[in-house]
């Protein structure tokens, strides 16, 4: 029996099909979660989705499994060592990036209480849902990640657009823009 995803899927890879059906588009609300997509997110500008999701787990052993306070407080000799390993993409302002942006994410969790109240509070805590016949006339941005991505640039963050922000409000569930006809539009 076959079943119906979204056109984006490259089917013939595992791990790419595991990601769109048990992950994309499905509500996360934990902040250590939230914060480990959004540093991905990051990393892919320029770079395919799939590069950076297979380097996943080494971007977890490189980032203390993501634990944002660990992360704030990374020095230049924890870049350096994270350059040195292996695992993530080697860009020193790319992993610059996510230490300076941990930073700011701790101020929000004390502005907001929880970077889950933060992000999700943009979209007044439920799924934007998309009709989406097909992903590649799909939105790549919105109003709400042009919004929110001059605020977080107003905050210091780095390696964000709008584009990369939506992608982030997509796979965080915060927008499902799963095809009409795919199985996980509903689910």
């Amino acid at each position: 029996m076959s079943v119906s995803r979204c056109g984006w899927v490259k089917l013939s890879d595992p791990v790419y099909v595991a990601y769109h059906d048990e992950e994309w588009g499905k509500p996360l609300h934990n902040d250590r979660d939230l914060f480990e997509l959004f540093c991905l997110e990051t990393q892919s500008a320029g770079l395919s989705w799939l590069t950076v999701l297979k380097k996943r787990e080494g971007y977890r052993e490189a980032f203390d499994g993501f634990d944002l306070s660990a992360v704030a407080l990374y020095t230049d000799e924890d870049i350096d060592r994270i350059l040195r390993g292996g695992g993530v993409i080697k860009s020193r302002p790319k992993i610059e990036a996510i230490v300076s942006n941990a930073k700011g994410f701790l101020e929000i969790q004390q502005e907001f209480g929880s970077l889950d109240n933060y992000f999700w509070g943009k979209v007044d805590g439920n799924p934007i849902i998309n009709d989406v016949s097909d992903y590649k006339t799909a939105a790549c941005t919105s109003e709400i990640s042009e919004k929110v991505t001059k605020e977080l640039k107003k905050r210091g963050f780095k390696f964000i657009g709008s584009t990369t922000l939506y992608a982030f409000m997509q796979a965080s569930g915060m927008v499902n823009d799963h095809e009409n006809g795919c199985v996980c539009k509903n689910g």
